[in-house]
């Protein structure tokens, strides 16, 4: 596989990722992170840096409306809830420092 078709595979697969966590507002961040060790936070952050690397101006609010579909106040607003008592337990139990 040539570079130019991996790159263009790699950028419809994130779209398509990007597409799903949209669709999927009922999935939290806080059990992306428990599960997986990422959330859209994360990726929205890996978005900017790798603009950055590109000498792309993005700032973090920019890069998560990219990842959100809409600006990261509006999607908490809509659909964030309070993360509960096991949640927060499995976070600060796998995220220690």
């Amino acid at each position: 596989m040539d570079d130019k078709t991996r790159t263009e595979l790699e950028a419809a697969a994130f779209r398509r990722l990007v597409q799903h966590l949209r669709e999927r507002t009922d999935v939290q961040n806080i059990d992306l992170m428990n599960l997986a060790g990422f959330c859209r936070n994360c990726l929205s952050k890996w978005y900017r840096a790798a603009a950055e690397e590109r000498g792309v101006a993005l700032s973090d609010p920019e890069a998560r409306e990219i990842v959100y579909g809409m600006p990261y106040e509006a999607w908490k607003s809509k659909h964030q809830t309070e993360a509960n008592g096991e949640q927060k337990k499995a976070f600060s139990e796998t995220h220690k420092h």
